[in-house]
């Protein structure tokens, strides 16, 4: 992980980490997580069972009686923090929350679930996108390296380049989520290994640009995109970026309860006035 510099705590447990949750105790027979009113789903362990009912005991000291379809088997501790969600050994909603909710406690804010990357918006600048961090990914396959856009964006490079044939990258989420910066992300990462000189000063500037005319801010977000965009990049034979062009969708019409929470016009109207 020293290739990752300042950035490898935010991308991957330490091994003191990974060898205390191993030699955790745990029950698998009676660690559970259960549903709560307040926190939607809590760890408890269950005290007994009988005719369709279980008495859990949750981590605050309250005893509840629920029925068998309200508590969730917990994974053991080893799956605490884990990369891949998919290798769980119990993958329900309760765990995949709680999962992500410890990653982001320790600013790890992307994981990966199969064959996608959940990102969950930080709110803050972290050191995950430095240089040293885009070539430390380079070349990588994605089980070789902790989850990261970095990574999705050189694995479909790599394919691009074996298989050739066209790849393509979806960024979805609601509002807030993150969209704008991972797509900024992704041009980075082809901009930085896969670009000339006058080409990387070219690409990334662009994006901006496009923000300017298409960008508001929001309640829930000061950038929020009010357009769709689909980005083609191209390459030449050798893999060396050749170009790029945008298709934008403006959003002809908006549900109210979205229209309402915007609380200004595009950057660029905004900056006139």
């Amino acid at each position: 992980m020293a290739a990752f510099g300042e950035a490898a705590p935010y991308l991957r447990k330490s091994e003191k980490e990974r060898i205390e949750a191993q030699n955790k105790p745990f029950d698998a027979k009676t660690s559970v997580f259960v549903v709560h009113a307040k926190e939607s789903f809590v760890k408890g362990t269950i005290q007994s069972r009988e005719g369709g009912k279980v008495t859990v005991k949750t981590e605050g000291g309250e005893v509840s009686e629920k029925q068998e379809d309200q508590v969730f088997a917990m994974n053991p501790p080893k799956y605490d923090k884990v990369e891949d969600m998919a290798m769980m050994t119990h993958l329900h909603e309760p765990a995949v929350l709680y999962n992500l909710k410890e990653r982001y406690a320790a600013w790890m804010i992307y994981t990966y679930s199969g064959l996608f990357c959940v990102t969950v918006n930080p709110y803050k600048w972290l050191p995950v996108y430095n240089p040293e961090v885009v070539l430390a990914y380079r070349g990588k396959k994605r089980q070789e390296a902790p989850p990261h856009i970095f990574s999705i964006s050189d694995n479909a490079y790599q394919f691009m380049l074996t298989d050739r044939e066209n790849q393509s990258i979806l960024i979805t989420g609601e509002s807030g989520a993150g969209k704008t910066v991972n797509t900024k992300r992704v041009i980075q990462y082809f901009a930085t290994i896969a670009a000339s000189g006058d080409k990387k000063k070219e690409e990334q500037p662009a994006n901006p640009l496009l923000e300017a005319f298409g960008n508001a801010k929001t309640v829930r977000n000061d950038n929020s995109s009010r357009f769709g965009k689909f980005i083609r990049i191209h390459f030449g034979a050798t893999g060396k970026l050749a170009s790029a062009d945008i298709e934008t969708c403006m959003r002809a019409s908006l549900p109210d309860n979205i229209s309402s929470h915007i609380s200004t016009s595009v950057h660029c109207a905004l900056s006139c006035v």
